[in-house]
């Protein structure tokens, strides 16, 4: 489903932030991506959501290379990979509705469809009695479910969570990572970019891990080895 073949991604002459990684996600997968501040990982998740170009390489999903896409075909593929993010990127001033809605508005999509996507998705993430609430009201864990029903609401094929769980105290970092285990089997890939080692080694899923833009470790069942 995704395959990263010899991606290296430099900034000027002298700066390598991914150094030749290769590697493989298949369909279905739940994948955590770890290591160190500066070792590529917010580099590496840039270029698959198409915000960076590698230096060099390809980086394939669904047997296509991402940056041989044409523009008219860009925002199709942004719709089918969902992103959250540790600061949440919600509207303060928007209800939880209204946030997750406005994902689905942008592209146009119907009125009578968008409201059954988002009552759907409130609903998986377990806020569907607190759509009417602001943004601004709301809990940090509960912002993160908001995040990820927005991010679900195109019901996309990979879901990259990048440190979702960095502000959040461990009661609600586990909530959340439960709801990503939800929604992994419900056949979404998860690609879990994280620091939180007891986390990492509690879930017992496969572990790539990242230093100084290479990959030096990618184990099934892994382990957060630095």
């Amino acid at each position: 489903m995704i395959e990263f073949q010899h991606v290296t991604k430099k900034y000027g002459k002298d700066i390598i932030a991914v150094d030749d990684v290769t590697f493989k996600i298949a369909a279905k997968e739940f994948v955590a991506l770890v290591g160190p501040s500066g070792a590529g990982k917010s580099t590496l998740i840039k270029m698959l959501i198409r915000e960076e170009e590698p230096s060099s390489g390809r980086i394939l999903v669904a047997d296509r290379d991402i940056f041989q896409l044409k523009e008219r075909e860009l925002p199709y593929y942004r719709r089918k990979v969902g992103v959250v993010f540790q600061d949440f990127k919600l509207l303060s001033r928007k209800t939880v509705y209204e946030n997750v809605a406005f994902a689905l508005e942008v592209a146009g999509v119907l009125p009578g469809v968008i409201k059954k996507r988002v009552d759907e998705m409130l609903t998986l993430v377990g806020l569907e009695n607190r759509a009417s609430a602001l943004a601004e009201e709301l809990s940090g864990g509960e912002k993160q479910r908001v995040s990820i029903a927005r991010a679900l609401v195109h019901e996309p094929k990979l879901l990259i969570a990048d440190e979702p769980t960095g502000n959040l105290d461990p009661v609600n970092s586990w909530e959340i990572i439960e709801l990503l285990f939800k929604i992994n089997k419900q056949g979404t890939i998860v690609l879990l970019a994280t620091h939180d080692k007891e986390i990492v080694d509690a879930i017992h899923k496969r572990v790539i891990t990242m230093k100084e833009g290479k990959v030096i470790s990618d184990k099934e069942d892994g382990k957060y080895i630095l």
